[in-house]
C-alpha cells in the first residue's frame, strides 16, 4: 500500500508525518522489518537514541520516529518518508497486523476428533485431527482447535480464545475468552503435592481447579498447576512467556508479563501489572506488590513491595543491586590494596 494509505490506517497515535510537509515523498509499502534488515518497501521503526544511527544506514524507504526534530530532520535529508508517535514500538506492532495476519483456519470438524456425546460447542469452531475432548467440556464460540489438543472433562473455554497443537487443558480448569494457550503447555496439571510419613511421601490430591481470565496468553511448554484445595488463578491480560512454571494456589493479578524460565513456588501471590524478567525464582508464599519489577534471575524469599525493583539473589533493591556490582568488578583490587595496608602495618603475619 501507499505510505499515504498506510498513515491513514494509522493515523490514531501518529503526531506528524513527512507528507505534511511535502506529498513528494509516497513510497509503496508492501513489508515491515527491523531497522538494520530493511529493504526498499518496508516500513521500519526508530524507539529512542539506541537505535538513531541506523537511519543512516537504513534502506527502508519509510520509518516510524519518536517525536524528535533532530531525527525527523534527519529522515527529510535522506529522502525517507516518515510519521513520528510518542509510542514508535506500539505503532509498529499496529503496522505489523496490516502485512501479516497469522493462520486461523475455517470453522470445521475433522473427523478423526474425539468429542464427547455431551460436549457443548459452541458457533464456528475449529476442531483439529486427533483432537480428544472429554465428558463434560463446554467450548465458546469461535474457539480454534489446533492438532492433537487434548481436553480433560469438565472444562471450559470461553470465546475466541485458541488453542495450539499438543497442548493439554486437565479436568476443570476453566479458560477465558480471547485467550491462547501455545503448544506443549499444560493447564491445570496436579500440583505437587506429597506429606511426608515415616513410611515415604502420601500424595495429596489436588482436588482444586485452575482458572485463566480473559485474554491470558501462555507460551509454549509452559505449566500451569492446580492445588489441592481452592484455585490457581492467572488474571486478565497477562501474558507469560515460554518454559514458565505456575506452582498450584498461585494468585497472578492482571497485566502482568513473565520472561521465560520464571519459576513461581506454591502459594503465591502476585499483584496486578507485576513484570518478572527471565529465570525469576520466587519462593513459597511470598507477595509481590502492584507494578513490582524483578530483573532477571533475581531470587524472591520475601514479600516486595508494591512498585519495587528488585535484582539479585537473595533479591534486594534495584540501586543496592547495582552499587554491589560496581564494586564486585573491582574486588580483585580492592584485595591487592587491602594486603598491601596489612604489609604495611605488619598484620600479614
Amino acid at each position: 500500500m501507499k505510505f499515504s494509505d498506510l498513515l491513514q490506517q494509522l493515523k490514531d497515535g501518529v503526531v506528524s508525518d513527512s507528507l505534511e510537509l511535502s506529498d513528494r515523498t509516497d513510497p509503496v509499502i508492501h513489508g515491515v522489518a527491523a531497522i538494520d534488515e530493511a529493504q526498499a518497501g518496508t516500513l521500519s521503526y526508530i524507539e529512542g537514541q539506541k537505535f538513531a544511527h541506523y537511519l543512516a544506514t537504513t534502506k527502508a524507504d519509510a520509518v516510524i520516529l519518536p517525536v524528535d526534530e533532530a531525527l525527523q530532520a534527519q529522515a527529510i535529508a535522506k529522502g525517507l518518508a516518515w510519521m513520528s508517535t510518542e509510542s514508535p514500538r506500539l505503532l509498529f506492532a499496529r503496522a505489523i497486523a496490516l502485512f501479516y495476519q497469522p493462520y486461523h483456519p475455517r470453522p470445521e470438524i475433522h473427523p478423526i476428533a474425539t468429542i464427547a456425546p455431551d460436549v457443548k460447542l459452541g458457533s464456528r469452531v475449529h476442531i483439529g485431527p486427533h483432537v480428544v475432548i472429554r465428558s463434560g467440556a463446554k467450548i465458546g464460540d469461535d474457539v480454534c482447535i489446533h492438532p492433537n489438543v487434548v481436553i480433560y472433562p469438565q472444562v471450559k473455554i470461553g470465546d475466541r480464545t485458541i488453542l495450539h497443537a499438543n497442548c493439554t487443558i486437565h479436568e476443570r480448569t476453566e479458560i477465558g475468552a480471547d485467550c491462547t494457550i501455545h503448544s506443549g503447555a499444560v493447564i491445570g496439571a496436579e500440583g505437587f503435592g506429597f506429606v511426608p510419613t515415616p513410611d515415604g511421601w502420601l500424595k495429596m490430591e489436588q482436588s482444586g481447579i485452575t482458572v485463566l481470565e480473559n485474554g491470558v496468553s501462555v507460551g509454549c511448554n509452559s505449566t500451569i498447576d492446580r492445588p489441592a484445595v481452592g484455585e490457581t488463578r492467572i488474571g486478565s491480560q497477562t501474558k507469560l512467556d515460554n518454559l514458565v512454571h505456575i506452582g498450584h494456589g498461585c494468585k497472578i493479578g492482571s497485566g502482568c508479563a513473565f520472561a521465560a524460565q520464571v519459576g513461581l513456588a506454591g502459594g503465591v501471590t502476585v499483584g496486578d501489572r507485576v513484570i518478572l524478567a527471565g529465570q525469576v525464582g520466587i519462593a513459597n508464599q511470598a507477595k509481590i506488590g502492584n507494578g513490582a519489577i524483578a530483573t532477571a534471575q533475581a531470587g524472591i524469599h520475601s514479600d516486595v513491595k508494591p512498585g519495587a525493583i528488585v535484582s539479585d539473589s537473595p533479591a534486594i533493591d534495584n540501586k543496592l543491586y547495582l552499587k554491589n556490582s560496581a564494586i564486585r568488578t573491582r574486588l580483585p583490587e580492592i584485595y591487592q590494596t587491602l594486603k598491601h595496608i596489612q604489609r604495611h602495618l605488619g598484620l600479614d603475619q
